[in-house]
């Protein structure tokens, strides 16, 4: 798993990008070119296990270069409760698809997220899950950038 960006002016074109939790996947997709993301969608885990074939699907039909996964964190730094497991998520999507794998700190990602969909949310409770997955690929791809230019 990649957690230092290198200096890379090709570097990942298309990402995906994973907000994980114990029930539901947020995915968005991004470019790097644009440095922008789009929601894509929110996948309920199977038997308490992601929905391996559902993201297979997502990660043919986009065919990204790159996976990026939020890596949660409380507001002192210290690791969130689910850390541990989107760690394990991040290197099962590594194992399984053979792309790089980028980590983002996600913190406040959901809140933001909301705090964007307002009343929406309400509506759609998925679509949280897939506009945080926006913000931490955006995250990700803003950081990437400034990288690339140091």
């Amino acid at each position: 798993m990649t957690k230092n960006l290198k200096k890379d002016a090709t570097g990942p074109a298309t990402l995906l990008g994973f907000d994980y939790g114990t029930r539901k996947i947020g995915i968005a997709v991004g470019q790097r070119v644009t440095g922008t993301a789009t929601p894509l969608t929110t996948l309920r885990q199977v038997k308490g296990k992601p929905d391996w074939a559902a993201i297979g699907r997502l990660i043919d039909e986009w065919q990204p270069d790159a996976l990026v996964v939020g890596l949660p964190f409380e507001m002192d730094d210290s690791p969130a409760e689910v850390h541990d497991l989107a760690l394990r998520f991040a290197r099962q999507l590594e194992g399984r698809f053979h792309l790089p794998v980028h980590l983002a700190d996600e913190r406040l990602t959901s809140r933001e997220a909301w705090s964007r969909l307002g009343g929406r949310a309400m509506d759609d409770l998925g679509s949280v899950d897939a506009m945080a997955a926006k913000l931490i690929l955006e995250t990700w791809l803003t950081q990437y950038a400034e990288e690339q230019r140091t």
